[in-house]
């Protein structure tokens, strides 16, 4: 029987309803996670191993990247099979991206969690850890980057993102669909996950901010963080990578002072792409050398840039990491 290492890091999936505070709190360890899923005795031999038990909020970047490490060392042992990461919903995208850069491991690595607390009518975590285990015990999902496994869907972690405040159908991958397929007797891929790649920094890059583009936005904001100084920026932009004429200004005035700006779009699919020429486009841009982020949410390619700034500061080489 195959092995999988279930890592918990706290979540939805590990709360339960407190009559003190009137919500959802945690109070549920990782022990009592997988023991509430007795099927799974029947998939794989389960490891548990507990990093945290926090809301997915409170998990930082900086968390994400010592939770990439962790899974490459259970993923070096010859014994283990698949990993599975239980997590919050609401950076559940965030961490699923972040580890597949920067896990070294071909074997399958799969993140999961709920929308229901343990306490909750009808909680959808046990299901969920037992379609997440079933992935990660099946050849077919390794090579395939970090999947996030939910409501019986598989999806790629660069694609995928929550759509819906409450819903247990809240993560799609929206413009793609998602790459497989749990059911109660096997798992079925339908589409392989395109130009994944890895970026292992010794270290993650701190202080990399993101903002998103409105209406009328002027350039106060990225001046102030120009000065502070980050050591990056991401804006969300309009439509295909266009922004209002004083951000523009804001941008300028962040390339000046040497740091890298990443222009992602705030719509929910499609590229940035140099499609306009006007004030404010990305081509009216082009001169700062901005880097285009390509079809990555502004959270993601935020991430993306954290990992790349560990290895390099140089624009062109950061673009090149975006072109992938």
């Amino acid at each position: 029987m195959k092995k999988v290492v279930v890592i918990t890091t706290g979540g939805t999936i590990a709360m339960k309803y407190d009559p003190a505070t009137q919500g959802l709190v945690p109070a549920v360890n990782g022990d009592d996670l997988i023991e509430a899923v007795p099927a799974l005795g029947e998939v794989a031999a389960v490891e548990v191993a507990e990093f945290a038990n926090v809301p997915s909020g409170h998990v930082t970047p900086q968390m994400m990247f010592e939770l990439a490490q962790l899974v490459d060392t259970y993923a070096a042992r010859e014994d283990v099979n698949g990993i599975v990461v239980t997590h919050g919903t609401d950076t559940q995208e965030e961490t699923a991206y972040l580890l597949s850069l920067a896990t070294k491991t071909v074997k399958p690595v799969c993140i999961t969690g709920a929308m229901r607390g343990a306490s909750e009518t009808g909680p959808d975590g046990p299901a969920n850890i037992l379609a997440a285990v079933m992935t990660a015990a099946c050849d077919e999902a390794a090579g395939k980057g970090t999947l996030l496994v939910f409501n019986d869907e598989i999806h790629a972690a660069a694609e995928v993102t929550k759509t819906h405040t409450t819903s247990c159908s809240t993560f799609h991958s929206p413009g793609w669909g998602p790459i497989g397929h749990v059911y109660f007797d096997r798992v079925v891929f339908r589409r392989q996950p395109l130009n994944l790649e890895k970026i292992c920094p010794p270290a993650l890059a701190d202080d990399v901010c993101l903002l998103k583009t409105y209406a009328g936005m002027d350039a106060w904001l990225f001046k102030a963080l120009a000065d502070k100084p980050v050591a990056g920026l991401v804006v969300e932009a309009l439509g295909c990578g266009n922004v209002p004429p004083d951000v523009k200004k804001g941008i300028e005035y962040v390339r000046a002072q040497g740091i890298p700006v990443v222009l992602a779009t705030r719509v929910h699919t499609g590229r940035v792409v140099p499609a306009y020429s006007y004030l404010g486009s990305a081509r009216s841009m082009e001169s700062s050398k901005i880097i285009l982020a390509g079809e990555l949410t502004g959270p993601k390619a935020r991430l993306k840039l954290m990992l790349a700034l560990g290895l390099t500061k140089d624009v062109d080489e950061l673009q090149q990491y975006f072109d992938n």
